[in-house]
């Protein structure tokens, strides 16, 4: 049974994944400022190319909690690379938070008068929020296990 659910997890993880990447392509074809350009001029704009460049860290806390799920699989929870692993996960999403709160900002301070920023900041502010969340859980959890393999014994 266990098994069973730690393979479930990572297949819910690599769909996330894939899903991401889904929007990250299709969503820029459907935005509101890019309805009138071409493939290469939607690509090539310096705000989708920021969201691309912060998704670097999202993907990187995916694919990290992957590689934990699979420590776990195999009875190594606490081991040193498992503790590296969530200390990644934990700066992955440090830095996502912040490259999230740094792009509402943008979007605040130098929005078109005409426009208002009020959903993509309610969602930059849910998306931040769960992101500090992620790294604040895993950064205690890298504690709590750093602590376990402090006290185990050697010959285990």
């Amino acid at each position: 049974m266990k098994r069973f659910s730690i393979v479930f997890v990572q297949a819910v993880i690599l769909l996330t994944g894939i899903m991401a990447l889904a929007i990250l392509i299709g969503f820029p074809l459907t935005e509101g400022r890019a309805a009138d350009l071409d493939l290469l001029s939607i690509y090539s704009d310096p705000f989708i190319l920021y969201g691309y460049a912060a998704s670097l860290a999202f993907f990187a806390a995916l694919y990290k909690l992957f590689k934990l799920l699979g420590y776990i699989g195999q009875n190594k929870l606490i081991s040193s690379d498992s503790v590296k692993t969530l200390r990644w996960i934990k700066y992955s999403a440090i830095v996502f938070s912040v490259l999230i709160v740094s792009a509402g900002m943008f979007i605040k301070f130098f929005h078109n008068k005409e426009d208002d920023p009020a959903g993509f900041l309610a969602v930059c502010f849910v998306t931040s929020s769960l992101s500090a969340i992620i790294g604040i859980a895993a950064g205690k959890f890298g504690k709590y296990l750093q602590n376990a393999l402090a006290k185990k014994p050697e010959n285990s």
